[in-house]
């Protein structure tokens, strides 16, 4: 595994690749990204390996970018204390099968004088987590584009955890014509059932298990659904009060949001019908924590 720092170094890297001579070229290769803020995990674990699943080893250049991007934090949000665990992360991607481990500094990703920003229209940008996290997903779209634009990958993998942030980046790349296809990846879980994420290191014990209602309340929106018989007679509201009344009983656990959306959309629906988001946010102590399920029979 190589570490490259230098976005010059980066791009020449990928460029050569792509022509398909120099270290990283030959045999028709392609390059795919993953992009990350570090803390590796199982999850991230788990998109090395879809990343590794889209072509031959011998036909990939897999990148795994570490950058714990300033612009998608606010105020009073946890930058400073965000997990930062670079060498730990260095072996992780290494033997995960990670060909490029990307870390640029950012002074240089956001030289002195940078003045762009790619900013995402306000149905898409200000519903779900965008109603408290103010100028988040632009700082989301503005870092992806510069990777996009950086490394210039054939494929990108995303976990659908964020599945808002998905379907941003999948709006960005196909508004301004990136063309890069990308790759949504399963949430991968604990045992327990709690969807696994570098903020659950911030949980005690008594938080963890106070978080299990999580992953409770949408295995209840899944058995709700499927005995409604999945004909939209279910109706929104009535399922949120539900859910809203199991969470509000951990004493810990508090709602920032519960909403039934239009998966492509993420406009709220009155009927739950076959393909509907449901989509979590809550605190626990200090911690915000989300998660989702479309919901199917």
């Amino acid at each position: 595994m190589e570490v490259v720092e230098r976005i010059e170094e980066m791009t020449e890297i990928s460029k050569r690749a792509r022509l398909r001579v120099g270290t990283w070229g030959g045999g028709g290769k392609s390059v795919i990204l993953i992009p990350t803020m570090g803390a590796l995990h199982e999850g991230h674990a788990a998109l090395i390996e879809k990343a590794r699943s889209l072509a031959g080893a011998s036909r990939q250049v897999i990148v795994l970018s570490v950058f714990v991007n300033p612009k998608q934090f606010g105020v009073n949000e946890d930058l400073a204390d965000y997990p930062r665990t670079l060498e730990a992360d260095k072996r992780i991607a290494k033997a995960a099968g990670v060909d490029i481990f990307f870390n640029p500094k950012a002074e240089d990703v956001y030289p002195e004088g940078f003045a762009t920003k790619v900013d995402i229209d306000d149905s898409l940008s200000k519903r779900l987590c965008g109603r408290t996290r103010h100028g988040h997903f632009t700082g989301v779209a503005t870092i992806v584009t510069k990777l996009f634009n950086i490394i210039r990958p054939d494929k990108a993998v995303f976990g659908l955890k964020d599945y808002q942030q998905l379907l941003i980046i999948r709006r960005i790349n196909e508004d301004l014509n990136l063309e890069v296809d990308i790759v949504g990846v399963e949430t991968l879980r604990d045992p327990d059932g709690l969807a696994i994420s570098s903020r659950n290191t911030y949980l005690s014990d008594k938080e963890r298990r106070a978080a299990l209602v999580i992953p409770k309340v949408l295995d209840m929106a899944v058995q709700m659904f499927k005995e409604s018989g999945g004909g939209g007679t279910l109706k929104a509201e009535a399922m949120k009060e539900k859910l809203l009344k199991t969470i509000e009983k951990e004493p810990l656990v508090v709602v920032e949001y519960i909403e039934l959306s239009a998966p492509l959309t993420l406009a709220p629906v009155e009927s739950v019908v076959s393909g509907t988001l449901l989509a979590i946010a809550v605190r626990v102590g200090k911690t915000r924590l989300i998660d989702n399920r479309i919901l199917t029979c």
